[in-house]
């Protein structure tokens, strides 16, 4: 009976945590503006979150190059909407950003 309730109280540390870190991303994509033109569900402007992660899936370098992205701008993957350079969005925010995006 000790057993399970200490299996029970790590898994809903790991539940918490999970949360945590996608109610973190959420509020970082709110601060910076990105749900503007994103969804996590839906296209807007730009794709939605999920079609991002799944279009990566896989893909070592991933990160890095959604990164650049955020910071430099880019088009041409989604259709002609060019998203605009994010450069007030420091490096250690786009790098926590792309790994919730990755996360969908």
């Amino acid at each position: 009976m000790k057993s399970l309730k200490i299996a029970l109280m790590i898994a809903g540390l790991f539940t918490v945590g999970s949360v945590m870190a996608e109610d973190a991303g959420l509020a970082l994509a709110k601060k910076s503006g990105c749900l503007s033109c994103h969804s996590v569900e839906k296209k807007i402007l730009g794709p939605a979150y999920k079609d991002v992660a799944a279009k990566y899936k896989g893909q070592a370098d991933a990160e890095a190059k959604l990164v650049a992205k955020v910071k430099k701008g880019g088009g041409g993957v989604w259709g002609p909407m060019a998203m605009p350079a994010n450069t007030q969005i420091s490096d250690a925010d786009a790098h926590a950003l792309v790994k919730w995006i990755l996360a969908q």
